[in-house]
């Protein structure tokens, strides 16, 4: 593929994905599957990097999540949330296993992996071990103050119960339910 080519392709690319992100984030009506969706992703940033002078500072790559819905409160997270990247070959397993042994200097380290899910991103903060706040990724700067909503999952705990523990506490995850669940969570 020439500069040209590469100049149409991520612009196309741009344009399908910045439209599913709006019916997914805004609409909560997704048109495509999560794998078609993370390969054109994947597609948009694998020419972003061999024509790195084609990425624009719009592109759907340069995005986390989506901004906060009017619904709720808008929160500032304590940290950035950054985004996840899936590897989805045995090379992409090794690059990271590579990186992180030179990032933490270590040479055996041990790995728990799960298939990917596509669930809710979540900060809960803790204060001097009672939960004060649970929030969503949104933009991965700030999202959306989701605390009563939190309050209702029994996993989730309301108080640490640890002697030692530092006055604030940030815990990232995942909130997943059954592909039944949500359904019928939708239906109703």
């Amino acid at each position: 593929m020439n500069r040209e080519e590469a100049k149409k392709r991520i612009a196309g690319l741009c344009s399908k994905i910045n439209r599913y992100d709006y019916l997914y984030y805004i609409k909560n009506d997704p048109e495509i599957s999560d794998e078609k969706y993370d390969k054109y992703r994947r597609e948009l940033s694998e020419l972003e990097s061999l024509y790195p002078e084609l990425k624009t500072p719009d592109s759907p790559s340069q995005r986390v999540g989506s901004g906060p819905l009017g619904e709720f409160a808008s929160v500032n997270h304590i940290n950035s949330m950054l985004s996840l990247a899936s590897a989805v070959s045995h090379e992409e397993v090794r690059e990271f296993d590579s990186r992180m042994k030179r990032l933490i200097g270590k040479s055996n380290i041990s790995y728990t992996a799960e298939p990917k899910f596509d669930a809710l991103s979540i900060e809960l903060v803790y204060e001097n071990g009672l939960l004060v706040r649970g929030s969503t990724r949104g933009d991965g700067r700030s999202g959306e103050d989701i605390t009563p909503n939190i309050k209702t999952i029994p996993s989730i705990p309301l108080k640490l119960r640890k002697a030692a523990m530092p006055s604030l506490v940030s815990v990232r995850g995942e909130v997943i339910m059954p592909l039944r669940t949500f359904k019928d969570l939708t239906a109703e």
